[in-house]
């Protein structure tokens, strides 16, 4: 077995940002609350809605079922950027060279909002402008890197081809986007809150959602009451109450990141391969240290992988090829990838009149998740909007994903192994599906020997979750949902919690 990776698990931007403080909604409260947009999802996306709404005349509720920025957004890298590895000539391939210009300057729309918004509630999160490189090692990479600025050139990005590319190992050449920026994330949508909180505004956290219903007024529930709105948006990465229909659109793609002590300057450029493995690259200083970030190992979250080996190789590359020290922070995160390749954002479904969605945000979410925002704003403010059409979630469903829906319609159900002799072997630090009466329990046990045991069944579509060692999560090998040990959801499309286990299994190891 893989031993465990170096480095604390917690994203950089986690560890240094510090924590929102937003009450939760009261359901004690003397009357409900009622504005004209509930948000549902306190990440980059639903946050800039808000922002951008607010700034409108409207009156918005953020509802974030844990704390603000604390889950993809927080986990991002921070670049801030338009150009997204070879997406122009994919674009242009599937869509053709108008929606290729079109998400190009959505992009590039959505780096000058960020930058406004930065400077205009003078949010500290460390936003720099720097250049942005897609880079090739190899002949036929390079070949598509010059087919990729030549492209992005004739749409109007600020692109060119270069040989010069300021990495500290030999590459054969890049695509080049100028005017590109980095931030931590993390503070830049705490700097949202703030901005939307008052004035008859809310941010809510601790708030998370169970459903929602269409209809004059639409209507938020939580478990602690609810809110009340004209119309309603639905901002958490996969959207949960779509009964699968984007479940089937969208993928859950899974990433990996590392942040190793540097010695030298950061550099004025983010980067990111060509080649396969993916290596996503930027420095950033954070309280006084230099950081490198070396991220990638992707890979679709229905795929069993060892986590630790992933986050291995990251390690050895950003000190063999970037000359990093010690790792000191390790963290994944987990996107939605949409199948044709643009993002979703529009009503949630032809049936709807004031529920709507952003998803699909291909993993370059700080600027595809704010150019959304925007479209929304338009949309719910009666103003046009340029990119709504490419973007339109409600266009033809085009490629779907063969992805099972359940244990019983194509997944492939973990075989659990029965309680019985089984718990003493669990060693501390590692986590097992055991059998207790015909019932499937995910059980864990501490490094300090405590037991968690809980339900083993997704509450998403019912597959049997899995242990992922290196990140101590249960995860479903289905649709990507992530848990954590204790049962409480860390990441959807699920959202309800781990049910209890139908018995304790920790009695039995703690009397042996």
């Amino acid at each position: 077995m893989t031993e465990q990776p170096a480095g604390r698990l917690l994203s950089l931007w986690a560890a240094t940002a510090g924590t929102a403080s937003y009450a939760s909604l009261d359901a004690s409260a003397d009357s409900p609350v009622e504005v004209d947009v509930a948000v549902i999802g306190g990440g980059i996306a639903g946050l800039s809605a808000a922002l951008a709404l607010k700034r409108a005349g409207q009156t918005v509720a953020v509802l974030e079922a844990s704390r603000v920025g604390t889950g993809v957004t927080g986990n991002t890298t921070g670049k801030v950027t338009s150009l997204h590895r070879l997406a122009y000539s994919e674009l242009a391939a599937r869509h053709g060279t108008g929606a290729a210009a079109v998400y190009g300057q959505a992009n590039e729309a959505a780096i000058a909002h960020i930058a406004g918004v930065v400077a205009a509630e003078g949010i500290d999160c460390g936003f720099r402008r720097v250049a942005n490189y897609t880079y090739a090692e190899t002949g036929p990479a390079l070949a598509l890197v010059r087919e990729e600025a030549a492209l992005a050139e004739r749409l109007g990005l600020p692109a060119s081809f270069t040989a010069d590319v300021p990495l500290p190992f030999a590459v054969r050449g890049a695509v080049r986007f100028d005017g590109q920026a980095q931030l931590n994330a993390l503070k830049y949508v705490q700097g949202l809150a703030r901005a939307v909180q008052g004035d008859g505004s809310f941010v809510f956290e601790e708030s998370p959602a169970t459903g929602f219903r269409d209809g004059s007024p639409a209507v938020v529930d939580t478990g602690q009451g609810s809110v009340r709105a004209k119309e309603i948006i639905v901002a958490t990465n996969l959207p949960f109450g779509d009964n699968g229909r984007f479940d089937a659109r969208c993928y859950a793609h899974r990433s990996y990141i590392v942040a190793a002590r540097s010695a030298g300057p950061a550099l004025d450029a983010t980067f990111v391969s060509v080649e396969e493995p993916m290596r996503s690259i930027l420095t950033v200083e954070v309280e006084g240290a230099s950081y490198v970030l070396a991220g990638g190992e992707g890979h679709r979250a229905t795929e069993s992988v060892d986590s630790a080996e992933r986050y291995g190789r990251l390690a050895v590359f950003a000190r063999d090829r970037l000359g990093a020290a010690e790792t000191v922070f390790r963290w994944s995160t987990q996107d939605a990838m949409p199948a044709d390749g643009l993002p979703y954002v529009g009503l949630m479904g032809p049936e709807y009149r004031h529920v709507h969605v952003i998803t699909g945000l291909r993993k370059w979410g700080l600027t595809n998740g704010t150019a959304a925002a925007l479209i929304l704003r338009d949309r719910l403010c009666g103003t046009a909007n340029p990119w709504a059409a490419v973007f339109d979630s409600n266009r033809s469903a085009g490629e779907t994903q063969e992805v099972p829906v359940g244990p019983g319609e194509g997944a492939t159900a973990a075989v659990a192994a029965p309680a019985e002799g089984i718990l003493a072997d669990i060693a501390p630090g590692e986590g097992m599906v055991v059998d207790v009466r015909g019932a499937r329990a995910a059980v864990y046990v501490s490094p300090a020997g405590d037991v968690q045991a809980v339900s083993a069944v997704c509450t998403h579509l019912g597959c049997t979750v899995e242990f992922n060692r290196a990140d101590v999560t249960w995860d479903c090998p289905c649709h990507g949902s992530r848990f954590a040990t204790d049962g409480s959801v860390i990441q959807g499309p699920a959202t309800r919690n781990l049910a209890a286990a139908p018995e304790d299994p920790g009695r039995p190891r703690r009397g042996t």
